[in-house]
């Protein structure tokens, strides 16, 4: 999902962080406590534009290390407290990933950190890492869910951060008995995570692959400062084995065995960029520019050039339903930037480096104290990348970009993308009226919602847009359950014709395209109710067919055949067969930062057939 920083602002972060964020350690402890910030402290305009987002990290730094245990043996260097990663236990090894920001402010000389070569700091950075490696399993992995468990994720994410931990202490000659530790772990890590024969990893069918990626580009740190010529070949026949069997035949990268927005876009995507920095693998360049070309299908653009929503019914794991347009540090995709001089179609998705430039100097002007990151929500991956620098496009080269989105780019088009292994079908239809997304087979986790997804108009934007929620995709409704529920069996009759019925055949649909139309004919075996989730604004005007005026925000009920939505210069009407009792609700659902698309769901009582048109003009 995407990061919402809550912000904590009543005063001071020096004055603030021990309030609210009571160490765990106290006067039995043996370690000495790390000194809260200085009144006043940090202090934004001393920060370097591309280290803003350490700010955050640094106002919780004291808090957060001060709540490493010292005062039970058992549990000696736990990075007690909560702050990252669940189960918050003393098993789990992706607890203790912020080593590495300990680390970084240890080693790293700023003017805005006082922690530089703090000798409390380091004790209790020294803790956490004799904890850390302590939790090693013999063969080089590393627990997460359970005491001696092999962890996908908690071993691939382990590796760069305790990589990068390694870094800083080399830059600092500290801990040299620990970093000799250090390194016989990430060692027997790296030898554990590239065996090909490792199943925890390379499981059949290939899952979870942004963890993979994590892993293997953790691997390729680790192995830049501990060079091991035949771990490095294996590294290289390990970046093949992932640019074959990663990614679907649609475009996206498996996760576990599906797509998913965030995990792609988020996570996958910024592990495969560090990656390439690091080996400069050519397959990586064309695992990107497949998966650019899958995006461009799955984000809609808004005309008023606010931002994106995204295809997330879907999503196998998260719910991004949207990304703006500006998006202002922290920004955990940004570092999948790199690839922009390689793939420039990939640039119409990341912020503009002028945007980014605005937003950082806002961000220096604002007198507000440095807001306080949210435990849990204090992923080290944002500053463990920033060393790295960003590639964000130019705001033409953006444009440039955003004209070649395929919908942008063309007026009429039928695209199939099929996953014949995991039996998925992912259908596209663009047409001068409208395009329309829809997802039939296979569903690859329960939060998917098959059939119809959206319907979006080159100058309305997004009008129709299906939820990961029963009671709000675009779907048939019949005996409480809904068809966008189940696995949905296919038959693509011509361009403009697609027949599909649920598994038992309860429900049966006929999708019937024209240049301005789209049209669900639907036939049930029980009375049934058609739902839409409509998506409205506040300048939008409602109504019925019955002369029901439906305000934005506001729920209506209407007996009436049709229902008719003015946006500018575009009517999109909905009509469907027979007048009939219907309601239009609204929710609490709103898309982008300034919250004024709404979703409002329409639905239609029927007795087992029906026919619904939506129909646009301009």
């Amino acid at each position: 999902m995407l990061l919402n920083r809550r912000t904590l602002l009543a005063g001071a972060a020096a004055t603030v962080a021990p309030a609210l964020f009571p160490s765990s350690a106290h006067a039995a402890g043996t370690l000495p406590l790390l000194s809260p910030l200085p009144p006043g402290a940090p202090d934004r305009k001393l920060f370097s534009p591309l280290e803003q987002r350490f700010a955050s990290y640094l106002a919780i730094l004291a808090p957060m290390t001060n709540d490493i245990v010292d005062s039970d043996p058992a549990k000696y260097g736990f990075m007690g407290g909560g702050w990252w990663r669940s189960p918050a236990q003393p098993f789990n090894a992706r607890v203790q990933e912020h080593v590495f920001t300990l680390s970084w402010f240890y080693a790293n000389q700023r003017p805005w950190n006082p922690y530089y070569r703090d000798p409390a700091l380091l004790a209790r950075l020294d803790a956490a890492l004799q904890h850390y490696l302590k939790l090693q399993n013999p063969d080089g992995s590393w627990p997460e869910y359970a005491p001696g468990e092999r962890g996908k994720a908690s071993s691939g994410f382990g590796l760069g951060y305790l990589a990068k931990t390694l870094d800083n202490l080399r830059q600092a000659r500290a801990l040299p008995t620990r970093t000799t530790e250090l390194e016989a772990a990430l060692h027997k890590g790296v030898t554990w995570y590239l065996d090909p024969a490792n199943t925890v990893v390379w499981d059949d069918p290939f899952q979870y692959t942004n963890q993979a990626v994590a892993g293997v580009a953790g691997s390729a740190l680790s192995l830049t400062l501990l060079p091991d010529r035949a771990l490095w070949k294996q590294l290289q026949e390990r970046i093949r084995f992932v640019g074959h069997w990663s990614q679907s035949p649609a475009g996206f990268f498996y996760d576990p065995r599906g797509m998913d927005i965030n995990y792609n876009f988020e996570v996958m995507l910024p592990e495969m960029a560090e990656l390439y920095l690091l080996t400069g693998h050519p397959a990586l360049v064309n695992m990107t520019r497949k998966f650019t070309d899958w995006f461009g299908y799955n984000l809609l653009r808004e005309p008023d050039g606010s931002g994106w929503l995204t295809y997330y019914a879907v999503s196998d794991r998260t719910a991004t339903a949207f990304y703006d347009d500006v998006i202002p540090d922290p920004d955990r995709s940004n570092l999948g930037s790199f690839f922009v001089p390689a793939v420039p179609n990939l640039a119409a998705f990341f912020t503009s480096r002028e945007d980014r430039a605005a937003t950082r100097a806002a961000w220096a002007a604002d007198p507000a104290p440095v807001p306080l990151l949210a435990k849990q929500d204090t992923s080290p991956r944002i500053i463990a990348h920033a060393p790295y620098g960003e590639r964000l496009p130019s705001h033409a080269a953006k444009q440039a970009a955003i004209a070649r989105v395929p919908y942008l780019k063309h007026h009429h088009f039928t695209e199939l993308r099929r996953d014949e292994v995991e039996n998925q079908d992912y259908l596209y239809v663009r047409r001068p009226g409208f395009y329309l997304g829809a997802h039939f087979g296979t569903r690859a986790g329960s939060v998917v919602k098959a059939g119809t997804g959206f319907l979006w108009h080159p100058e309305a934007g997004t009008v129709i847009h299906s939820q990961q929620t029963a009671t709000g995709c675009w779907a048939t409704v019949a005996a409480g359950k809904a068809d966008a529920n189940g696995n949905l069996i296919a038959e693509y009759v011509s361009e403009d014709l697609v027949r599909y019925r649920t598994t038992d055949s309860s429900v049966s649909t006929e999708l019937i395209t024209s240049p301005s139309s789209v049209t669900r004919k639907v036939t049930a075996t029980t009375a049934a109710t058609e739902q839409i989730p409509l998506v409205l604004q506040p300048g939008d005007e409602v109504v019925f067919s019955d002369g029901t005026v439906v305000p934005y925000n506001e729920s209506r009920t209407s007996t009436a055949d049709g229902l008719v939505i003015r946006r500018g210069r575009t009517t999109i009407t909905i009509t469907w067969t027979g007048v009939r009792a219907v309601s239009l609700s609204t929710s609490s659902r709103t898309y982008l930062r300034d919250q004024r698309r709404r979703v409002h769901v329409l639905r239609i009582p029927h007795e087992g057939t029906l026919a619904t048109t939506v129909r646009t003009e301009a």
